[in-house]
C-alpha cells in the first residue's frame, strides 16, 4: 500500500530525497500488517474490512470498557490522532499541520499502533526532531506528556482514557 502522504516528489535534490525514501520504508515497515489494516483511510478501493486480508483493529485498555484517545497540542490547538501513520508538517494534506516555516513540509510522522503503542519518526526533516530535549536518532517511543520540539514550535502528545459514554460514540 502506498500512502500519498509519504510521496517525495516534493523534495528538491537526490540525497535529501534518498533520506526521505528511507524514512518512508523505516515508516512503513514499524506499522506492520495490523496497524496499517486498522488505518480505514489505507484500504484499496472495494476493499472491506471483512475481506480475509484485512483485519480489524483490536482495541485494548485496562478497563475493558475503556478507549483511549490519542492526541497532539501545539498551544490551544489541539489534533485528534488515529490508528496508523498520523503525518506531521506544514503541507495542508498532513494530519496535523503546523504552519511554521521553519518546519519541514513533511517534518515527521506518529505511528498509533493496533496494540495501542505509539512511536515518533522523523522524515528526513532538514531540523531534526526533537523528543523531551533530545533529538530523534530513529522511530522512539512516545509516552502521554511527552514534548516535542520542530524547530521553535513545542508541541505536547497525550494520551487519555475515554469515559465509557464515550467509547461507545
Amino acid at each position: 500500500m502506498s500512502d500519498p502522504r509519504l510521496l517525495s516528489m516534493h523534495l528538491d535534490g537526490l540525497p535529501r530525497r534518498d533520506e526521505f525514501r528511507a524514512a518512508r520504508q523505516a515508516i512503513q515497515a514499524a506499522c506492520g500488517d495490523h496497524t496499517l489494516a486498522g488505518d480505514l483511510r489505507m484500504l484499496a478501493s472495494g476493499e472491506h474490512l471483512d475481506d480475509p486480508t484485512v483485519a480489524a483493529a483490536p482495541v485494548r485498555s485496562a478497563k475493558a470498557t475503556g478507549r483511549f484517545a490519542f492526541y497532539i497540542k501545539d498551544g490551544s490547538n489541539v489534533y485528534p490522532l488515529h490508528l496508523g501513520l498520523n503525518s506531521v508538517g506544514r503541507l495542508p494534506d498532513n494530519d496535523v499541520v503546523i504552519r511554521d516555516e521553519c518546519v519541514s513540509r513533511r517534518h515527521c510522522a506518529v505511528v498509533v499502533h493496533h496494540d495501542l503503542r505509539c512511536e515518533i519518526h522523523d522524515v528526513a526533516s532538514k531540523n531534526g526532531t526533537v523528543l523531551n530535549g533530545r533529538k530523534i536518532p530513529g522511530p522512539t517511543r512516545l509516552q502521554s506528556g511527552d514534548q516535542i520540539v520542530l524547530c521553535g514550535r513545542r508541541l505536547t502528545f497525550h494520551v487519555t482514557e475515554l469515559a465509557e459514554s464515550s467509547a461507545a460514540i
